[in-house]
């Protein structure tokens, strides 16, 4: 693996606190903007028209590029350096959100959304490698732990946030301000960003541009239809659509191996799947966080289109879910993984499945257009178990991982937990749409709720065999 052309500075540097709240306002800017448009996205959809497709695409257009050009950032950080690539990737977020809240149609904001999650992936990859540039020791440690409570503070704000500015409609701006937010947090972090210390790898990889090409194509040919294909009655080709993806992504499969035969750069290291632990670590990913973007969304939904309830009571009605997340993720980190390891991720998804479940019953119990009040409890068990999962779940994917794949780890299953959310939001989404067609609100949640349900029963089985004993002999 690549080592670090620059050393962390010998003497104290000055700044590196400031220069650490700088990388972590992206950070949250990033996880903001993949939450707070879940509760907004009703309301934009009543203002710009068109398919309600379109709601789902308000989300996935944002986390589909965002999770396919997430390695390919983190390569171009080694490449000119992760504090150039680090600022390109803020400019091009605040230019993007600019045009996302100008925006006068709905397939403008789309393709400004997807404008968004490509810079996203410019800038989350470069995070790590600064730190370690500025600290090192105890003070690193220090440093790498304030990630976890600033990601989730921002979990908990994305949602409630989201409903209070569109609500709050300040100068007749509407849904308009939760993009508009981002200009003035990334224009802080512009000016601050000369505090951070250049840093790039000692031999600079090369860019695997059909690899990228095959990855984008692929993933692309799944989602779309699965977006769109209840709109458009399901005709042959979007079933044709989705093996042809399948197809392609075999295909980038294979390109990796030989790459890597060649001795040339690759995308992902091809001796992560020398083993089941790490395959089945991703498909854990992608179909729990499909379970998680999936579910804030037919909650949104519901509420909005359902119920015609105002954005702000569907961004408070999420705040239970959040704060739970954020307090499970603290007791999770700090007392349950360190004794009991990664049996804390089946606690976790047994209460997240016991929350799903519990929301199909209040669906099935409340009366129509009536506001779901137990909800709340059933979606703070949920929230808990969504933190009970996460912090085991990384630990353990990421601790047989070997030196050298450490960073190709860390990006894939990064990127397959965006392409998760992406694939949840179009999958339940979808679910709901069709139910909602001949049902009330909430007996249209239940059947997407369901579906979400079996999704987790899949995740433990994953789980399962990722955490089962070390079974890797491949070469080091």
């Amino acid at each position: 693996m690549s080592q670090d052309l620059l050393a962390p500075p010998a003497t104290p540097y000055r700044w590196r606190w400031a220069a650490l709240a700088t990388l972590l306002t992206a950070e949250a800017m990033n996880l903001l903007d993949s939450t707070i448009v879940q509760v907004a996205a009703p309301v934009i959809h009543a203002a710009l028209g068109g398919p309600d497709s379109d709601i789902q695409w308000y989300g996935a257009a944002y986390t589909l590029p965002f999770a396919l050009f997430l390695i390919t950032g983190g390569r171009l950080g080694d490449i000119v350096g992760r504090r150039r690539m680090f600022r390109a990737g803020v400019a091009l977020f605040v230019l993007a959100s600019l045009a996302c809240a100008l925006a006068p149609s709905a397939a403008a904001l789309i393709a400004a959304r997807a404008v968004q999650g490509a810079a996203s992936a410019l800038v989350i990859p470069q995070t790590f490698g600064l730190i370690r540039r500025m600290f090192d020791g105890s003070e690193l440690s220090r440093a790498l732990g304030t990630i976890g409570p600033v990601m989730g503070l921002a979990a908990v704000c994305g949602p409630a946030l989201g409903g209070l500015l569109t609500h709050a409609d300040l100068f007749g701006s509407s849904w308009r301000s939760v993009f508009l937010v981002n200009v003035p947090l990334g224009i802080a972090v512009l000016v601050s960003a000369p505090l951070l210390l250049e840093d790039r790898a000692a031999h600079r990889p090369g860019l695997d541009l059909a690899g990228t090409g095959l990855a984008v194509l692929g993933t692309g040919l799944i989602v779309y239809p699965l977006i769109e294909g209840d709109t458009l009655g399901r005709p042959a080709w979007t079933w044709a659509a989705l093996v042809a993806g399948v197809v392609v992504l075999v295909l980038f499969a294979f390109h990796q191996r030989a790459r890597a035969r060649r001795g040339r750069s690759v995308l992902v290291e091809p001796s992560l799947f020398a083993g089941r632990g790490f395959p089945a670590a991703l498909a854990s990913s992608l179909l729990f966080f499909a379970v998680m973007n999936g579910v804030m969304l037919v909650v949104v939904l519901h509420l909005q289109l359902g119920l015609r309830a105002d954005v702000l009571t569907a961004g408070l009605t999420l705040l239970p879910w959040s704060c739970g997340m954020a307090v499970s993720s603290w007791i999770a980190g700090t007392r349950l993984v360190p004794r009991h390891g990664s049996r804390v991720m089946f606690a976790g998804l047994a209460l997240l499945l016991a929350g799903v479940l519990a929301a199909v019953v209040v669906y099935g119990a409340v009366a129509s257009g009536s506001y779901p009040w137990p909800l709340l409890a059933a979606l703070a068990v949920a929230g808990l178990g969504l933190g009970t999962f996460t912090v085991p779940f990384f630990t353990t994917a990421l601790g047989r991982v070997r030196p050298h794949e450490t960073g190709s780890a860390a990006g894939l299953l990064n990127a397959v937990q965006q392409l998760g959310g992406t694939v949840g939001v179009a999958l339940l989404g979808s679910v709901f749409f069709r139910a909602s067609a001949g049902a009330a609100a909430g007996e249209a949640a239940r059947p997407a709720l369901l579906v979400a349900a079996g999704l987790l029963a899949a995740t433990a089985v994953t789980a399962a065999v990722m955490s089962a004993g070390p079974e890797r002999t491949a070469r080091h």
